[in-house]
């Protein structure tokens, strides 16, 4: 991407307003929960301390459980409906959920991405935001918090966080249970029960059932996709021997068998740019004409010949009918389960708060990948589907306290979080991709010598490229390799990933600290820090079984040194080794290591003119860490992948800032509460998964230093050149 928006990487200006009632929720409230008084001021936490709503300066939204209740929503994705400025979604796999705060969130299937906005459930760090995708339960509250986060402890992130606090035991019995049931026979069953086991113990667990049928049909393999079938336990017990201790031990088990996520083609009665462009130009922007799916594409009937269902490509986007490979699934599985405790002990003058927690989860999803009827690529369901798996173990410490005749309250504390994880692959090409991708280079030679029928895509057309008719051969004396070549990718037919391996361990180590000063009785100061510490140690051993590559290498490689030839010679080699897939790395193994250091802060002035009305005005600094890319397509364009000499830094990205500004107001009285924030936020190598017209890859991209006058319109890499503010990383 030459030209991003603004400066460094991304920029945002925007405001939002909130108008809401005492009674149903707290705008911009945060790491507790809500509490009304008789006299209807709300007291919060979000600053590690208790204060009221109108004291807090920080754009955080918080929902209680009641309003959760009644607005339906049982995971976070639907927390879309009640928080602002907040969008979840998920894309081609279950897994990879992305969060999305004031626009900016992590998105694309990488694993090896960080959440640009960070998870916590009762404190505890979920790896990425995909892993808190599936039914959370009774809930306290969840608090949305907007911009950088890191100085009041947990994981630091660049974008926000939400916060999910769980029901907690009481010490009352009671009891509960709920039934809905739905469109698409969806079966809904929550129950719990809550039961004192002393003075000082209580107790409660809470279960979650889930199941309803799949909103598309597989019309090809008579069954649906899209479906839910998932469950939750979580047990609890909440230990208070004094007013001075309470300790919360927390375990959960979830578990969901489904099949996703499948996908109808995009009609032009949904994206009225879904249209085939004049001259076919891929970066031409149509507003009439023809759709991608009519026949007037080149490609469609080519897919149609190896045996494209017609109705995938003439119904509405908005039909639920799907038209896969036979034989071809989505089902997937995912396992997520850990342990946590939460100590709170008030020492007199200084209050300690630690957090452990220990979680692992692993997903698996099958896929066919293209799509389509026709077999070209795919994921076979099992253990190495694009499996993901982590192992978490985190710990936090705070101190919190005041000091000066209470002019000052402090808080101090540590985060360390060790992460494993392991991604499993083993994507394969069709049957049919062989004749498939000859069809593309034979469209690219000559459309009129494209040949369904034939394995190579040409039969007996080839003559015309042999000079067996009489005439001499279309590349001169390369012609033999080149014929040789499209014979060759033509043969291509379930090639590809036998079980990919990649592991990544991580350590964090931070240091934060976060204090308010009152310089008069209506001005405070907020001054927060953090020192994080970061080291990744990476490894990956690949299997792959496809021997076409490298055939196909040997025969052209010296080609792409012939200007006349190089076109046609790189577009042999790169279908044939689509994704760095050959047999040349099977058995050969990578590593390499990553090591960052970064600070991280806020300061935050505010002033209440009137005891109902709190104006501030904020920077803050926020950090996420680089990584690995766990993805071979990374680490090198495939036309040139040299096995002997790898260079692992390829998969590298680095690290991602922002700088974040922002002004605003709260007014809060006893029957509503209103909030309104403008913000600004510039972002230093900005990470993304990107498509390069092959394969997804993880890239840091930044902005252009200076305008570019519309020279970045097209895809070229000769055109629309910058010197970006920001260097990426080697």
């Amino acid at each position: 991407m030459k030209s991003f928006t603004s400066l460094q990487a991304i920029a945002l200006l925007g405001a939002g307003m909130i108008l809401a009632p005492q009674t149903a929720f707290a705008q911009d409230n945060g790491e507790a929960a809500a509490e009304e008084f008789d006299d209807g001021i709300i007291i919060v936490t979000a600053q590690g301390r208790e204060q009221s709503l109108a004291d807090v300066p920080v754009a955080i939204s918080a929902v209680s459980g009641e309003m959760l209740e009644k607005s339906g929503v049982t995971d976070i994705r639907e927390l879309n409906q009640v928080a602002p400025s907040l969008l979840v979604s998920s894309t081609g796999n279950e897994a990879n959920g992305s969060a999305r705060i004031r626009g900016i969130g992590t998105v694309g299937d990488n694993p090896g991405l960080e959440s640009s906005v960070a998870v916590f459930v009762d404190g505890v760090y979920r790896s990425r935001s995909g892993n808190a995708l599936s039914e959370i339960g009774p809930i306290d509250r969840i608090e949305i918090l907007r911009g950088p986060q890191g100085t009041l402890g947990g994981r630091n992130s660049s974008a926000g966080m939400i916060s999910i606090y769980t029901a907690q035991p009481e010490f009352e019995l009671s009891g509960y249970g709920a039934f809905t049931y739905g469109n698409y026979d969806a079966i809904r069953v929550e129950g719990g029960i809550n039961a004192p086991l002393g003075d000082s113990v209580a107790a409660r667990i809470d279960g979650v059932y889930f199941q309803r049928d799949g909103f598309y049909n597989d019309v090809t393999n008579g069954t649906d996709v899209n479906n839910r079938d998932r469950y939750l336990v979580r047990a609890q017990v909440l230990f208070e021997p004094n007013d001075q201790i309470d300790f919360r031990l927390v375990a959960d088990y979830s578990k969901k068998d489904e099949a996703c996520c499948a996908a109808t083609f995009v009609q032009s009665d949904f994206a009225p740019l879904a249209r085939v462009s004049p001259g076919f130009d891929p970066f031409a922007r149509p507003t009439s004409g023809p759709a991608l799916t009519s026949t007037s594409n080149p490609i469609v009937p080519v897919l149609l010949a190896l045996g494209q269902d017609p109705r995938a490509l003439t119904q509405s986007t908005f039909d639920r009918d799907i038209y896969p490979t036979a034989g071809r699934s989505y089902e997937g599985e995912t396992e997520d389960y850990g342990i946590s405790g939460e100590l709170n002990w008030n020492l007199g003058a200084v209050e300690l708060t630690s957090i452990t927690g220990y979680r692992e989860y692993e997903n698996t999803q099958g896929s066919d990948t293209d799509y389509t009827t026709v077999d070209i690529l795919y994921r076979a369901p099992g253990d190495f589907a694009g499996a993901r798996q982590f192992k978490t173990f985190t710990q936090e410490f705070r101190l919190n306290g005041s000091a000066f005749d209470d002019r000052l309250d402090w808080l101090v504390g540590a985060y360390y979080a060790n992460e494993k994880l392991q991604v499993r692959d083993n994507l394969r090409f069709g049957s049919q991709y062989g004749t498939f991708v000859s069809c593309r280079i034979a469209i690219a030679i000559n459309p009129a010598l494209v040949n369904p029928a034939a394995q190579n895509c040409f039969g007996p057309n080839i003559a015309a490229l042999t000079g067996a008719n009489g005439g001499a051969g279309a590349f001169g004396a390369a012609t033999p390799a080149f014929v040789a070549a499209i014979n060759n990718l033509g043969s291509m037919s379930d090639l590809g990933g036998t079980g990919d391996v990649y592991n990544q361990k991580s350590e964090n180590f931070a240091l934060f600290t976060h204090n308010i000063i009152h310089l008069t009785d209506t001005v405070d100061l907020t001054l927060g820090l953090r020192y994080t510490n970061e080291t990744k140690d990476f490894d990956a051993t690949f299997s792959n079984d496809n021997t076409i590559c490298p055939t196909n290498r040997a025969l052209l490689g010296n080609f792409l040194q012939v200007p006349a030839l190089a076109g046609l010679a790189g577009g042999l080699i790169a279908l044939s080794c689509q994704g760095n897939s050959t047999a040349e790395l099977d058995g050969v193994s990578v590593a390499d290591t990553r090591d960052e250091d970064e600070f991280t802060g806020t300061a935050v002035l505010s002033w209440k003119p009137t005891p109902d009305l709190l104006t501030y005005a904020s920077y803050s600094r926020g950090y996420k860490a680089g990584g690995f890319n766990l993805d071979r397509s990374a680490l090198a364009n495939p036309v040139f992948l040299n096995v002997n000499s790898l260079n692992v830094g390829n998969l590298q990205f680095g690290e991602e800032t922002v700088d974040a500004f922002e002004i605003g107001a709260k007014y809060s009285t006893r029957k509503f509460s209103l909030g309104i924030a403008a913000f600004r936020q510039e972002f230093s190598n900005f990470q993304l998964n990107t498509f390069n017209g092959s394969v997804f890859l993880v890239q840091n991209v930044n902005s252009c230093g200076t305008a570019l006058g519309g020279a970045d319109s097209d895809a070229s890499a000769t055109t629309g050149a910058c010197q970006p503010t920001t260097s990426s990383p080697a």
